[in-house]
């Protein structure tokens, strides 16, 4: 499995361009190693997006219950997974995506949905993802396009897995967050509950989390983890679209996930049934929306 390499004096970074541009590894120089804050990749998966350091979710982010789109008074049925019956985390990452320029601190990604005649998606669409190093900071820009003739609702976003140390501490920018069921929203998002509320960096519980954080109370930085034991801290920079934080932490793994997104689980329900705060936005036909997520060490 190819993996393209960067590298600068902070970060190393793996990326697979066969497996939906996903992360295979993402590395930071403390001294003279390599310090693995994204959870590395075991290379007999480098082909499973489930198991990379992040993927890519588009057009959607996370759940769509039982894979039914409502959009614009028509009903689209998607392909939903076996586990749970729902369409789970957009399209693109099990897709190959083309290399458009590759250099030692700068990769260039780019996805036509018109390729794939199985896409799981009513509309036509394409993607571009750029993985950038500069200096102590990476930068990951996303793009979707529609290519339609109609306009499409959309969703985008970033699923990293962080190393989990024991001593590791968590911090994020979120005052709201969305009641589930099953993992999917059901209204608009509420003030946050003491147990969810990680506006101050704090140790993750024991106890598993799995909750979707929204409103958030700093629209230029999202999130910050720290790691005591490396004296290293990580510091999350999203652009406003990507309103919600979702903060999967399972209980007795050594890994937990801190994931921006723009919509909310089943978001796209949730704004065919007119629930604000959901995320989703429409393109209209030939129209673009971007993100860019930094890391900052």
């Amino acid at each position: 499995m190819r993996v393209h390499l960067l590298e600068n004096d902070h970060w190393q970074a793996g990326i697979l361009s066969d497996t939906g541009a996903s992360l295979a590894f993402g590395r930071v120089r403390r001294g003279g190693d390599w310090v693995n804050v994204f959870r590395p990749t075991p290379e007999a998966d480098y082909g499973n997006s489930s198991a990379c350091a992040s993927f890519i979710m588009l057009p959607w982010c996370n759940r769509i219950k039982g894979g039914l789109l409502r959009f614009d008074g028509q009903e689209y049925q998607l392909r939903t997974t076996k586990d749970d019956g729902t369409a789970r985390h957009g399209d693109v990452r099990g897709r190959a995506w083309q290399i458009e320029a590759a250099e030692p601190e700068r990769i260039l990604l780019t996805f036509r949905s018109t390729e794939f005649p199985d896409v799981n998606w009513p509309f036509w669409f394409s993607a571009r993802m750029e993985y950038r190093l500069d200096g102590r900071s990476f930068l990951w820009s996303l793009t979707v396009r529609n290519e339609d003739t109609r306009p499409m609702p959309a969703g985008f976003g970033h699923h990293p897995y962080f190393v989990r140390t024991p001593d590791v501490q968590t911090q994020v920018h979120c005052a709201q967050y969305f009641p589930l069921t099953d993992f999917m929203a059901t209204g608009a998002p509420q003030p946050i509950p003491p147990e969810l509320d990680f506006r101050a960096l704090r140790p993750l519980p024991a106890a598993e989390v799995n909750d979707v954080l929204s409103g958030r109370t700093d629209a230029h930085e999202a999130a910050r983890i720290r790691y005591p034991a490396h004296d290293l801290e990580l510091i999350m920079h999203a652009d406003a679209i990507m309103e919600q934080v979702l903060l999967f932490a399972p209980a007795g793994k050594q890994f937990f996930a801190v994931e921006p997104m723009s919509n909310v689980s089943d978001g796209f329900n949730l704004a065919a049934q007119g629930v604000a705060g959901n995320g989703v936005f429409v393109l209209a036909a030939g129209e673009a929306r971007s993100a860019t997520v930094t890391f900052t060490v």
